[in-house]
């Protein structure tokens, strides 16, 4: 069998109104102002993080993949243009069911409680899954909690259909034509 190829490397990326930037650890200074509101962690659980914790997790994540080479990571974070403020991150979970050279993606999104409501979350997640596709990733997939209704619209914008199934509370959610 040869050797499977590299993951994928986060490039920046534009919207209309963000910018998304390949995660850094740079970011950890900034993060902690739109992920410290408690109830950001309604539906995505956890407590909000510091900044120290911030900067070991994006170390990890800044890698671009598990040690151990079995996942690649994407990871963007969101700043707007108008005031270059931060207001969220989505990320990519990129795996390779079987050993095949073609890579699924788990995708996920946080938008700051103070900036949601505005479409970026919609904005930055479209942008990324836009790239994923031009990439060959196929099938995207999501968990969304049942009540995080804005979240399951951001689903359903990116092309992605509830399934019957729930893992550990959440709803999986799929592009992929069969179950």
């Amino acid at each position: 069998m040869s050797e499977l190829p590299a993951w994928p490397v986060a490039v920046p990326l534009e919207g209309p109104r963000l910018r998304l930037e390949p995660l850094r650890v740079a970011h950890a200074e900034e993060a902690p102002a739109f992920l410290a509101d408690v109830r950001l962690h309604t539906y995505i659980g956890g407590t909000p993080p510091t900044r120290g914790e911030l900067e070991q997790r994006y170390r990890r994540q800044s890698a671009g993949h598990s040690p151990d080479r079995t996942q690649g990571w994407l990871n963007w974070m969101l700043r707007r243009h108008t005031d270059g403020k931060l207001v969220g991150t989505v990320q990519a979970t990129l795996t390779r069911p079987d050993g095949h050279h073609r890579p699924t993606a788990e995708l996920a999104w946080v938008v700051g409680h103070a900036f949601q409501g505005n479409g970026y979350a919609k904005e930055g997640a479209a942008a990324m899954t836009h790239w994923l596709r031009d990439q060959g990733i196929s099938p995207l997939t999501a968990h969304v909690h049942p009540d995080n209704h804005p979240s399951a619209a951001v689903a359903a914008a990116l092309g992605l259909h509830p399934t019957g199934t729930l893992h550990d509370g959440e709803r999986h959610w799929t592009d992929a034509t069969s179950p």
